[in-house]
């Protein structure tokens, strides 16, 4: 028996469970995104891209994502040199470059996305919209605390 009380033995399992249903959404979307010559970590860079306010250099965009700046670094390069996403000057900087999305770029993450809205239809099919705003805001505030500790620990590191 356990000497854990519920709650962490509860996020134990969830967390346990996110780990494979990441897993499991990243083959899925490798799959679904495969046409457009993508995959589930360039289309969730350029989704990056595309959702952000304005052109961002890479480490802004690893940490929209919560991502590290290397390996988004080199999907971002990667990206470039299939013409998909290209490097601009930036103003502000002159070494961190702003990362956009060509007009080729711009057709595969449409593509993609077009591909994506009945995929996802399907896969919510028979969830409540409160199941799906409660499961958002359960990993809203896990994420909110995670990366509360992660950049405490960074700042100790340092």
């Amino acid at each position: 028996m356990s000497s854990r009380s519920p709650s962490p033995a509860t996020l134990t399992d969830l967390i346990l469970t996110l780990f494979r249903v990441n897993n499991a959404t990243l083959v899925w979307g490798d799959r679904l995104v495969r046409p457009f010559g993508l995959t589930s970590a360039r289309w969730q860079v350029m989704g990056a891209i595309a959702y952000a306010d304005r052109p961002r250099p890479v480490a802004w965009l690893a940490r929209d994502l919560g991502a590290n700046r290397q390996n988004i670094q080199r999907i971002a390069n990667d990206l470039a040199r299939e013409n998909l996403v290209a490097f601009e000057t930036n103003p502000n900087h002159r070494r961190a470059q702003l990362v956009v999305l060509t007009e080729a770029g711009k057709r595969a993450y449409d593509s993609a996305v077009d591909a994506w809205n009945p995929a996802a239809t399907g896969l919510a099919n028979d969830l409540s919209a409160d199941e799906l705003t409660t499961a958002l805001r359960v990993l809203g505030l896990l994420r909110s605390r995670l990366t509360e500790i992660n950049a405490a620990d960074d700042s100790a590191d340092a």
